[in-house]
C-alpha cells in the first residue's frame, strides 16, 4: 500500500495538486474539522458507496491516525481502486481544516 506524511499531503493542497481526498472518520470526528475539500465516506460505509468513486482516479485515504485509512485503502485497492494511505492521520495534520 502506498503511504505519504501528512506534511506531504499538506503540500500537495497548498499547492492545489492534492488528488481527491476521502476522509473516513465518524461524524462527529468530522465535525471537528476536515482537510479542505474531502470527501467525507465512513469506513462503515465505504464497501457501500465505493461504487461512487471513480477508478482512474487516485484518492488519498485519511482518519484519525491512519488505521482506518489504512483498513480503507486496502479495502479500495482489492476492488481496483488507486488509493495512497495518509500515514498518522489527523493527528499529525498541521494544515487548514474546515
Amino acid at each position: 500500500m502506498k503511504q505519504l506524511e501528512a506534511k506531504e499531503v499538506q503540500d500537495l493542497v497548498e499547492g492545489h495538486k492534492a488528488q481527491d481526498i476521502i476522509d473516513v472518520r465518524e461524524v462527529d470526528e468530522v465535525a471537528t474539522g476536515k482537510i479542505p475539500g474531502a470527501i467525507h465516506i465512513p469506513l462503515g460505509l465505504l464497501e457501500y458507496r465505493m461504487h461512487e468513486l471513480d477508478k482512474s482516479k487516485e484518492y488519498i485515504m485519511v482518519c484519525r491516525s491512519g488505521g482506518r485509512s489504512g483498513r480503507a485503502a486496502q479495502l479500495l485497492e482489492s476492488h481496483g481502486y488507486n488509493v495512497i494511505n495518509m500515514d498518522g492521520g489527523m493527528l499529525a495534520w498541521e494544515g487548514k481544516i474546515e
